[in-house]
C-alpha cells in the first residue's frame, strides 16, 4: 500500500513530510468514538512521519491518557486543551469559556500559518460552535485558511450544517447502546 506522505522522513531536518492531498474531515452524532477516532487518525500520522496539532475544546489539562502521550511523542504530536475544568453551561456560557474558544481558535489558525504541522485537528469544535463559544463563520474561516496540504479534523456531537457542506468527509457516530446508561463512570484509559 502506498502512503501519500510526499518526501523522506523529517527525522534528518532536511525535509517535512507532507501530504500531497489534504481534507477535511467531521466526525460527529452521539455515539462515542469522534475523539477517538480523530487520535486514532494522529497516531496513524504519526507513524508516517507526519506532524500533528490538536485543539482540546471545552476541556481542560487534566491527566487524560493522550495528554500523556501526546507527552511521549513530542514533537510528532502537540495536543493544548483549551478550556476549564468545570463544565460548559450549554444555555449561558461564561465569558471565561468564550475566551478560551476563541483563543483555541487562533492556537489552530497558527499552527496552520506556520506550516509545522500536517494534521490539524479541533477536538470538540462543534459543540463549541454549538454552545455559542465560536461562531460557525469562525470556523468557515479557518476552513479557508487551511493550507493545501494540511487535512482537517472537526469532532464533536451536532455539527453545524453549514461544516457538514463544507467538509470532504462526515462520519456520523451512532449510539445502539452503551454501558454509560449502566451507570458505569468514565474510566481511565477507555474514555479519558
Amino acid at each position: 500500500m502506498a502512503c501519500q506522505v510526499d518526501s523522506p522522513s523529517a527525522e534528518s531536518g532536511s525535509s517535512k513530510p507532507g501530504l500531497s492531498q489534504a481534507y477535511v474531515h467531521v466526525y460527529t452524532g452521539g455515539g462515542k468514538g469522534k475523539t477517538t477516532a480523530a487520535l486514532g487518525l494522529a497516531l496513524r500520522a504519526i507513524g508516517h512521519g507526519l506532524r500533528v496539532f490538536v485543539v482540546q475544546f471545552l476541556r481542560g489539562a487534566h491527566e487524560a491518557g493522550e495528554l500523556v502521550m501526546a507527552q511521549r511523542l513530542a514533537p510528532r504530536l502537540e495536543i493544548r486543551p483549551m478550556g476549564r475544568e468545570a463544565a460548559v453551561d450549554p444555555e449561558a456560557p461564561d465569558p471565561v469559556d468564550v475566551k478560551w474558544a476563541a483563543d483555541g481558535l487562533a492556537l489552530a489558525a497558527n499552527a496552520m500559518r506556520k506550516g509545522l504541522f500536517d494534521v490539524v485537528i479541533l477536538d470538540d469544535v462543534n459543540l463549541a460552535v454549538r454552545y455559542g463559544l465560536v461562531h460557525v463563520e469562525q470556523v468557515l474561516e479557518l476552513l479557508d485558511l487551511r493550507p493545501a496540504g494540511v487535512e482537517l479534523v472537526l469532532t464533536g456531537r451536532d455539527a453545524h450544517p453549514e461544516l457538514v457542506a463544507a467538509a470532504d468527509l462526515v462520519t456520523e457516530m451512532t449510539q445502539i447502546k452503551h454501558y454509560h446508561d449502566m451507570g458505569v463512570a468514565p474510566r481511565d484509559g477507555i474514555e479519558r
